[in-house]
């Protein structure tokens, strides 16, 4: 069900929701769940010795009255606030409701407490009895409010504050207020206020970021103004019924007749307050509200259980002592009662929601072309479709960065903990709304460049001196400017062929590089594609041979070329092997293929030269006849047994022998345990996991394959693997030499040819077709003051400078993280350059040239208003699944918790208005940085559950390592999509769910996507007639559970959901497999792994419990 999209005044989730018999929702009711083990962070609040115990007293609503309310009752009598309204520009996360609504019985939170009604009315000021001044309070985060600065303000319609009220918001996003600061008392925030994403409007220097805080417990003392967010008991409720896409009210409310007293909580019950600080005081740049009330039918963490239906009591002296969440013992899961193991004490749609951010992003940004023009822009988010108008700086869809703001001192940048890091994709494919980089042709004389730092020209040159020389922008070194390319100067310094030239005026471009740039002084011959085919028993037996034959027949026509040329440069060649290899020559002249068989395999060498690489057209019919003959050869193998580095040794070996550059493609089955150089033995040993010695399974059994790789780089040659196992097959040595040339690694783990070839097809056919550049050498130059430090990614590096790639395509990604070696300035900012020099596939040697400006900051508020969350986690990730290999997998856990908490700390004490302790606010930039954070830390590297082999986490690791900002969002957070919500005419893709099985309900269909899977849920309570539409059965138990390709039929329904597949499948890199998944069914638990905000069966935290806990190792760090 979709609680996060905008939709008409009364939302679909006005009506009452069936109860799902038997379907446990894991935050609803009291229901138990299934024992999970320990999470790591145990629940918020436990038992305080000496702690006293108070009632809080209920408050019965009135009515809700449509004419404005008496002047006498429009201010709150002794200073208290008076409740309830929401103000002009208070956002609600979802669409805003007209219908008063209640939790339906079957769902409700607090045993038989019956729940409050939620409801949204006109603008009118409903002022009710004064709230408790005291009341116990005990940890729920509860709403969130952000404070923007004061824009120009519309008159304040119809809003007596009394003195500030503080009320926690119900929305899992914030408003972006624009600039930073807090509305003056009893006036409402302005309506007109862009939300979403910082970058949607340029923030002033001064002003601090803006921020989205939560108010947890502890949170007793006095509070500054802020926006006001979600309702506590007894407050009312007023404020235009807003219609941006921004409300979310809690889990599946019911309508209720109005009038309706209020007999429970909706939300947390009333905070305390000393008698100075009566009411509810707004907080500064808004908060996770006052903590909960004991709970009726609660166990140990709340010490006593009041219940909230009752008349309320005197006035309760304050307790001797403030609730400390860091002073309260947390309770292990398996400690919980077994109501509170599934019941989240935080409504999870009070705290910030991906779905939204991004919702937000692609309403504010996704309609304006992104122009690079303005230094230290940051760009819409990854999530966001948006077109890109290069002006002078580098498309975000080449280079993104952690900041685009960067502290001018490493005291400064150390204080914060933000990464300084760039993710770079030299060779990123455009949309074809885009054009490709411009090619510059200098001549003899080549590319221009400094010549003292080497820097290419660019458009941050300085020319001086009327044109004749030019002052480098990195180091600032005066250069002449060569006769043939002097040019005059305008009135403003500039030259005036700069929009002439694309070295002058774009931030990309490519420059033809002279023959001083190629290998021995001679240009390149084209590359070549080598096809390494496994024909032992298992590869024969699984149909795997015959399959990949029949296919490369008709695939060597689709070869990469350049531009709009006939044919491809590129030659071919094939080698087939077991215990021995077998070469083939398919020489034009020859009537058929002839093959030499190589069995000193420790002694490689290529046993013929002419005829081995040939090009497609011209050897045509011998390749065909060599492609038949191969399966029909080795059908009656019994042969079992593989070697693999010798053949990765051979294809280099051949690679070298013709001079040139190329890719080895090697279709490979099992451990290889023949007699040869490289051979392995099974050490799978799932005992060391959560030992020191873990971090062994995910480094190479040997050190002969890093010896290998270095040679397949200097010679220019990539491989790229495909992996058929039917067990271990040690993916972490195996992809070492695929990782370290620049290549890619694909794995069809117990391969079947009926279920598993249109996979394996599709991705031979990408990886076939790609672009590539060979034989690639990278390096990234900065302006004075910061400089390339440490690289993330698949490459090879011989010194501290050159990220050496013998193949580089337009999937991969470079991360390069920079430090400070001397202070910036201000005014002049940062720049970066980032150089590629490659062999395009006809052979051609070029440098790719990106460029990128970023502002530079003294105030750490500007740091924090211009992060990038999606490539911040995308740092993290790499850092981490880099980290395993040296340190046992709980120490990089805990590194990434500790340095985000220093993140966060940071900016509270530096940025964040002074507000109570028990408050979690967190950047407006950075507020998804919990929730991301906490996903790659339950991922399968860091905390893997008892079904992930060994194998499927070194190949996740190294398939991180070289992922794109886009992939790394999609990958850790997955996107849910419900398919029955929007109507079946509707072209858009339909709005995402957040990843959670709360958000499941099973009368309804759901795709879940994570760029390498893909499941469609199927609910049990689905309607017949879709059942029948989408699987051309009757019922749901004829479903068949597992299937992995839908059936053609031609109604609405299944096209739409077919078209969905097609179209998500052509966004991602990698070919995603479709398994239908029905509910309670046994694949059910697979699929769950993949609802992120859950508790996950590994022991991961839920999104709640990880807030929860941040929200503590922040505190203790400000202590």
């Amino acid at each position: 069900m979709n609680v996060n999209q905008s939709a008409p005044p009364v939302p679909p989730f006005g009506q009452p929701q069936p109860v799902y018999q038997g379907y446990h929702q894991s935050s609803y009711g009291g229901q138990p769940g299934s024992t999970a083990p320990t999470t790591p962070y145990g629940a918020y609040n436990g038992p305080v010795p000496g702690y006293q115990q108070t009632s809080p007293p209920s408050v019965s609503r009135a009515p809700p009255s449509s004419e404005a309310p008496p002047a006498s009752t429009a201010q709150a009598p002794c200073g208290q606030a008076s409740y309830g309204q929401f103000g002009q520009g208070d956002v609600q996360n979802g669409p805003s409701s007209t219908v008063q609504m209640q939790r339906f019985p079957g769902s409700q939170p607090f045993g038989s407490v019956p729940l409050a009604p939620v409801v949204s009315q006109p603008t009118v000021l409903q002022p009710y009895g004064p709230p408790p001044t005291s009341a116990q309070v005990t940890a729920q985060l509860a709403g969130m409010q952000i404070s923007g600065a004061v824009a120009p303000a519309l008159p304040p319609v119809g809003l007596g504050y009394g003195s500030p009220a503080s009320l926690a918001s119900a929305s899992g996003s914030f408003p972006n207020p624009g600039l930073y600061g807090s509305y003056p008392q009893g006036q409402a925030p302005p309506l007109s206020q862009a939300q979403g994403h910082l970058g949607a409007q340029p923030p002033q220097r001064s002003a601090p970021p803006q921020a989205s805080t939560f108010t947890s417990p502890a949170s007793g003392g006095p509070r500054m103004p802020s926006m006001t967010g979600p309702f506590l008991p007894g407050q009312g409720f007023g404020g235009p019924s807003l219609s941006q896409p921004n409300h979310v009210s809690s889990p599946p409310p019911q309508a209720l007749p109005p009038g309706t007293q209020m007999t429970g909580p909706p939300g947390p019950p009333p905070s305390m307050h000393s008698s100075q600080q009566p009411g509810y005081q707004l907080q500064q740049n808004g908060s996770f509200g006052p903590a909960r009330g004991p709970q009726p039918n609660y166990g140990s963490p709340y010490p006593g259980a009041p219940t909230f239906g009752s008349q309320p009591g005197p006035p309760q002296p304050l307790p001797p002592k403030r609730l400390d969440p860091d002073a309260i013992p947390s309770p292990q899961l398996n400690e919980l009662p077994p109501q509170q193991k599934t019941r989240h004490r935080i409504d999870p749609d009070a705290i910030p929601s991906p779905i939204q951010v991004i919702e937000d992003d692609r309403n504010n940004r996704g309609s304006e072309p992104f122009v690079t023009g303005v230094r230290g822009q940051v760009p819409p988010l990854v999530t966001t479709n948006f077109l890109v108008k290069d002006q002078g700086n580098a498309s975000p869809r080449y280079i993104r960065c952690t900041s685009y703001n960067i502290p001018c001192t490493s005291d400064m940048a150390k204080q914060a903990q933000v990464p300084l890091a760039a993710v770079i994709k030299p060779l990123a494919r455009l949309p074809p709304e885009e054009a490709s980089p411009y090619v510059v042709d200098h001549g003899e004389s080549g590319p221009l460049r400094c010549n003292r730092c080497k820097a290419y020209m660019c458009p941050f040159m300085q020319f001086i001196e009327g044109g004749r020389r030019f002052q480098c922008c990195f180091c600032s070194c005066i250069n002449d400017v060569p006769p043939q390319y002097f040019q005059h100067l305008d009135h403003t310094g500039k030259r005036v062929d700069a929009y002439d030239r694309p070295e002058l005026s774009l931030g990309s471009y490519e420059f033809l590089a002279t023959v001083d740039y190629c290998k021995n002084n001679k240009f390149p011959s084209p590359p070549a594609f080598i096809f390494m085919i496994d024909v032992s028993y298992n590869a024969i037996r699984s149909g795997l041979v015959r399959l990949l034959c029949e296919e490369l027949k008709s695939l060597l026509d689709f070869l990469p070329r350049e531009g709009g040329t006939e044919e491809s440069a590129i030659r071919v060649g094939f080698v087939t092997y077991n215990k021995v290899l077998h070469f083939y020559n398919v020489k034009s002249s020859l009537a058929q293929p002839q093959m030499m068989v190589v069995s000193d395999v420790a002694d490689m060498f290529v046993p013929l030269l002419d005829g081995f690489l040939v090009n497609v057209s011209e050897s045509r019919a011998v390749i065909t006849s060599l492609l038949d003959q191969i399966p029909e050869m080795f059908a009656d193998t019994r042969e079992t047994e593989t070697v693999f580095a010798p053949v990765i040794q051979a294809g280099m070996e051949a690679l070298k022998a013709a001079e040139c550059a190329g890719k080895l493609f090697l279709f490979h089955t099992s451990l290889p345990i023949a007699e040869a150089p490289g051979k392995l033995k099974n050490r799978d040993d799932r005992k060391l996991i959560n030992t020191d010695k873990e971090k062994t399974l995910f480094q190479p059994q040997t050190g002969a394959y890093q010896t290998l790789a270095k040679e397949c780089v200097a010679q220019g040659c990539c491989v790229d693997l495909f992996l058929f196992p039917n067990q271990y097959v040690d993916v972490a040595t195996l992809s070492v030499v695929p990782q370290l040339t620049g290549g890619s690694v694909y794995k069809y783990a117990c391969f079947q040819v009926e279920n598993d070839q249109e996979r394996f097809l599709s991705d031979l056919r990408r990886d076939v077709q790609k672009v590539v550049g060979f034989d690639a050498v990278m390096r990234v130059r900065t302006s004075t003051g910061i400089r390339a430090v440490d690289f993330f990614g698949a490459f090879y590096m011989s010194n501290t400078t050159d990220v050496e790639l013998a193949g580089l395509d337009g999937d991969k990604t470079v991360t390069v993280e920079f430090k400070h070696d001397d202070r910036l300035n201000e005014e002049s900012g940062a720049l970066l350059q980032c150089a590629l020099l490659y062999t395009s596939c006809a052979g051609q040697r070029r440098l790719r040239i990106h460029n990128l400006a970023l502002n530079c900051c003294t105030q750490l508020a500007d740091l924090y208003r211009n992060c990038e969350t999606d490539t911040l986690i995308n740092y993290m990730a790499k850092f981490a699944y880099r980290g395993v290999l040296n340190s046992p997998v709980k120490t990089v856990r805990d590194t990434l918790i500790t340095q985000c908490a220093q993140i966060l700390a940071c900016y509270r004490k530096n940025c964040a208005s002074p507000s109570s302790a028990g408050q979690l606010i967190l950047p407006e930039c950075m507020k998804l940085l919990p929730v991301y954070l906490n996903c790659v830390l339950k991922s399968d590297v860091l905390q893997p559950g008892a079904e992930v082999t060994t194998d499927d986490r070194a190949y996740v690791r190294q398939l991180v390592t070289s992922m794109d900002v886009a992939e790394t969002n999609v990958f850790f957070y997955p996107r849910l999509l419900p398919l029955t919500k929007s109507p079946i005419e509707s072209a858009t893709e339909p709005p995402a769910v957040r990843a959670s099985e709360e958000r499941l309900s099973n009368g309804d269909i759901y795709l879940l996507e994570n760029g390498l899977n893909l499941f469609l849920w199927v609910g049990a309570s689905v309607q017949q007639g879709v059942v029948q539409s989408l699987f051309n059965v009757s019922s749901f138990s004829q479903i068949t559970s597992g299937l992995s390709v839908l059936p053609v039929l031609d109604n609405p329904l299944s096209k739409k959901v077919r078209g969905l597949i097609d179209s998500l499948r052509a966004q991602r890199s990698r070919y995603m497999k479709l398994i239908v998944v029905k509910q309670e069914d046994k694949l059910e638990m697979l699929f769950k792994h993949f609802l992120v905000e859950d508790k996950s069966l590994s022991g991961g935290a839920s999104y709640v419990d990880f807030l929860c806990h941040m929200h503590k190792e922040i505190r203790q760090l400000l202590s």
